[in-house]
Formats: structure tokens, sequence, C-alpha cells
């Protein structure tokens, strides 16, 4: 087997292939388009057959052309968390930095580390992706826009200031509105244009929010069910998770999901572990929002699983992390359920 190593940019992509021992034996940079993927393919297999992993750096918006053109040519493909190639290139003889050194580090990373998950675009699991960044990209600039109108509004007066958190409600931004209106001035000018950009938001991701929702019903059904998971909630674990099947093992998703605990125990001090901050932080944030929801619903599994590991001894954290390993075990298996539901159904179909 070979692994062919890539480190990727916006304009070239660098590969270099290493044998089973990590002895780097060939080396090619390509343009960062289809045709250059087409070249960096035909070199492999001229050179090293068709028994090729390809070990991308995990750049997503930068690698994710690649993934698709070498998906579609049968190619099996690995993503390499940047952290640890980094780390490989660290501990690595080669001195300094340059994109065949990254490459070279990005393969032996992988030999390292031959569990890590696949490459998949899974469709549904994309397109969710893509509206909930776009959504969640309307509300951060919703709220800064908030923030600078409720400053403009103190300025003007005081006591007009909206309650907090109710200018995304169209009975509040209409009284403001009304209000504003009154007033002469280029406060007030420039109050009026953020309350309408404000107005515009909100609308546009409600309709976001709803498309979401229609979309994630059909997509995950099974995890929509779960206690504490909501329609939003969801389409970030379907759409961070790009596709259940391609972690070999529920153990392999709470790692990329950063909710698998780390040891930190020696000697006479067996047993202790410690919070990890790797993984993908959005499906980490997914599962807290899940577990702390949970936890506030009276006869739910997930606060019995809370109370009782405070009972042992656990403090709230340590009693929370818990909670979100074991959420981590069931959301892998809705996923890995809902995923397989419409192949099933085109089966039986057929």
């Amino acid at each position: 087997m070979v692994v062919v190593g890539a480190d990727v940019h916006k304009r070239t992509h660098t590969f270099v292939a290493v044998d089973q021992v990590g002895k780097q034996i060939g080396q090619v940079t390509v343009e960062a388009v289809t045709a250059g993927h087409h070249k960096a393919l035909r070199w492999a297999r001229e050179e090293f057959g068709e028994e090729v992993v390809w070990a991308i750096e995990d750049c997503r918006h930068l690698s994710a052309r690649l993934e698709r053109d070498l998906l579609a040519s049968g190619q099996q493909v690995v993503r390499v968390p940047p952290k640890m190639m980094a780390e490989q290139r660290r501990v690595a003889r080669t001195r300094g930095k340059s994109d065949p050194i990254d490459a070279l580090a990005v393969a032996r990373a992988y030999l390292r580390e031959p569990s890590l998950p696949t490459a998949s675009h899974d469709e549904a699991s994309r397109e969710l992706k893509l509206l909930v960044d776009r959504r969640e990209t309307l509300v951060a600039q919703r709220t800064a826009t908030i923030n600078s109108l409720l400053w403009r509004v103190h300025e003007l007066d005081p006591d007009h200031a909206p309650k907090a958190r109710s200018l995304d409600l169209t009975k509040h931004q209409q009284a403001l509105r009304v209000w504003l209106a009154t007033l002469q001035g280029v406060v007030a000018e420039l109050a009026l244009d953020e309350l309408d950009d404000i107005i515009t938001m909100t609308a546009r991701a409600k309709a976001y929010a709803k498309r979401i929702t229609e979309l994630t019903e059909q997509a995950a059904p099974t995890l929509m069910a779960m206690p504490g998971c909501g329609p939003l909630t969801a389409a970030k674990l379907v759409g961070e998770s790009a596709g259940a099947a391609r972690f070999h093992s529920e153990a392999a998703f709470a790692r990329h999901a950063g909710v698998a605990p780390i040891p930190v125990w020696s000697g006479n001090t067996a047993g202790r572990v410690r919070m990890t901050r790797s993984g993908n932080r959005q499906l980490n944030a997914a599962l807290h929002r899940i577990a702390i929801t949970q936890v506030r619903l009276d006869g739910s599994l997930g606060k019995t699983y809370y109370e009782k590991k405070k009972a042992e001894g656990m403090s709230n954290r340590e009693a929370l992390r818990c909670l979100k390993r074991r959420l981590a075990r069931i959301v892998f298996h809705h996923l890995t359920t809902d995923q397989a539901a419409p192949a099933t159904g085109l089966a039986a179909a057929a």
C-alpha cells in the first residue's frame, strides 16, 4: 500500500507518496482545479498502481473539490487533522516548512493513525451544513447590527430602548420603527437603516430555519425524535458528521466530536480523565446543547444518568462530560439508522 499525502492551498496542491514505512517515494505539484486533480491521479496510478490511499489535510474549503474528484474516481480518501500533521512535522528529522514537508507529514500522520475517518460527500449532509452555516452567519450579523442599533437608540432616548432579546420579533421591530420615523438627524437615519437590515436578516434567517427543518425531517427523523434535539441541532449534527458511515465505530465518532475522555493517570492515581479540547467543536457544541436540555427535563434518561454520576462523587462538569460521551453513542446510532433508511427504502422499491 502507498499513501499519498496532500498539502492543499488555494492555487496549488502538493502530493508526496510514501511507502508502508514512511519513506518518500514520489512527489508532484498540480493546479488546484479538476484537471490538476486528474493529473495527480494519473501520476499515482502510473507510479504506484491502484493500491493508493489519499491522506488529505482537513482544510474543508480548500480540499472539498479535491475530495469530490478523488471520490468520484473511486479512490480511498481520509482526512488528517491539521493539528496531527503539525505534530508529525515537529518530530520529523527534516527541518523547516514547505509544501512537500507538510504533505509528507500528512502522509506519515495517517500511517501513524490508520483508523482516521474516511472522507465522504453525502449531498444531504453537505446541503444541510451549507444552509446551517449561512443561517448562523445571518444571525451573527443580525446580532452585531442589533448591538449597534441599541447604542444609537440609547443616544436618542434611553427610555425607548427595546426589551432585551426582543428585536427578532416583528411586534417590537415595527414599534421601534414607528418611533424612529418621527425623529430627525443622522443618528435616527442610521438607526432606521440598521433596523431595516435587522428586519431583512430576520426574515431570511426564518426562511432558512424553515427550509432546514423540512430537510432535517426527511434526512434525520430518528435523530429529531431524540429528547433535547431540535431541528437546527439535528441539522448541525448531520451536516458536521458528513455521513456517519465513514466512522468505523461510535468511539471514533466520539473522538471526532471531541467528547472522548483523555486519561491522565499514572502509577497509583488510576482512572482519572480530563476533557479533550480537540475534535470538531461544532459537533461538540451540538452535543452540549442536547445534554444541557436533557439535564433540565424531569424524568429524562439523560437527567437520570447525570444524577447517577453526581451520586458517584463526580462534579457537575465531570457528570456532564460523561453524559455527552453517552449521548455521542446514541447520536451515532441514530445517524447510522437515518443514513441507512433511504438506501433500505430504495432497495425495497427495486
